[in-house]
């Protein structure tokens, strides 16, 4: 298996690998934090997604129950806000992997990095949400943000730690 670090006499982990361009490893989680906070507007409140997508059903499939329509956009929201954190908490595990030269011993600590800026994003797009008239911000939806956050991670974490079997298989 071939390493990008390597551990050196004084015990301290060295990447072997050339420095990435971090622009580039960090732009997608940057335009994916401004695209967070650009839904956190009153253009993406609950009631003008609501009306607009309960418009657009009714068009494609004739009439419907509104307080059905109602739940199901509760839970259509939700599940927005749990697949969107957990892309941004992949986002900035994508960000930290290339700060730190994919060094595996780091892979622990890119993860935990990523999910306190997941938690952190969350907290502070709710906060904003709170100045918002037709928003509401909830400690409820920063915990589903960060669940979301811990859930994509663990997976990704535990996609990266399994054994490189191509390497295994070469030897």
């Amino acid at each position: 298996m071939t390493s990008e670090a390597e551990l050196t006499t004084d015990g301290t982990i060295r990447s072997t690998s050339p420095r990435p361009n971090l622009l580039r490893a960090w732009w997608p989680a940057a335009v994916w934090i401004c695209l967070i906070a650009f839904e956190s507007t009153d253009f993406f409140s609950s009631q003008h997604t609501g009306s607009m997508l309960y418009k657009l059903l009714t068009r494609l499939f004739g009439p419907i129950d509104y307080y059905e329509f109602d739940i199901f956009h509760h839970y259509l929201r939700k599940t927005g806000h749990f697949l969107g954190y957990g892309m941004l908490s992949l986002l900035l595990l994508r960000g930290w992997r290339a700060t730190f030269g994919r060094i595996p011993e780091l892979l622990l600590r890119a993860v935990l990095l990523s999910w306190l800026g997941t938690a952190t994003v969350a907290g502070l797009d709710e906060w904003h949400q709170t100045y918002i008239p037709s928003r509401t911000g909830t400690i409820w939806d920063v915990l589903l943000d960060s669940v979301a956050g811990v859930a994509f991670l663990v997976v990704a974490y535990l996609w990266l730690r399994r054994p490189n079997e191509v390497a295994l298989d070469s030897r």
